[in-house]
């Protein structure tokens, strides 16, 4: 008996990362990943506000993730809203919901309604902040973070 064994790899617990994970919001992939792009790797404030100007309907369910991960990281881990960026938002495929509408001649027509899958991590950078303030630290933080803003926005370099 020669049975493979799957070895799941837990991914470690960052302890500035927060996140919230929103199933089956009845959106094309498409639809929803337009809206993730124009947000990731922005400020929280400015991605609320982002997010109540843009005229899509994929925007709605996604700024009541970004609030609900804002409110786990004041809640579960004491952080600022202030100082949270929207470090990784992703957007999944999930199950299709089929239904049948009656046609002429008693025949069906089939309806498909997508379903997707919304991942937000946001990250606290109070703590890259400090650490950059020590001693010649630059060379431990990732090579593609930039602690400069032009304006509300925190850009990747």
């Amino acid at each position: 008996m020669n049975a493979e064994v799957k070895l799941m790899i837990k991914k470690k617990k960052s302890l500035t990362e927060v996140s919230a994970l929103g199933q089956y919001i009845p959106m094309s992939v498409h639809k929803a990943r337009r809206v993730i792009d124009q947000i990731r790797r922005r400020s929280y404030k400015e991605t609320l506000m982002i997010l109540e100007l843009m005229p899509y309907r994929a925007c709605y369910p996604i700024f009541k993730l970004i609030y609900s991960a804002a409110a786990n990281a004041k809640h579960n881990k004491g952080f600022e809203k202030e100082n949270l960026i929207v470090w990784k938002a992703e957007v999944n495929k999930g199950t299709t919901r089929k239904k049948l509408k009656p046609r002429a001649r008693g025949r069906s027509y089939m309806i498909k309604r997508p379903t997707c899958h919304i991942t937000i991590v946001l990250k606290d950078i109070s703590y890259y902040e400090a650490y950059k303030t020590l001693d010649n630290r630059e060379k431990y933080l990732p090579r593609n973070f930039c602690l400069k803003s032009s304006g509300a926005i925190w850009d990747k370099k």
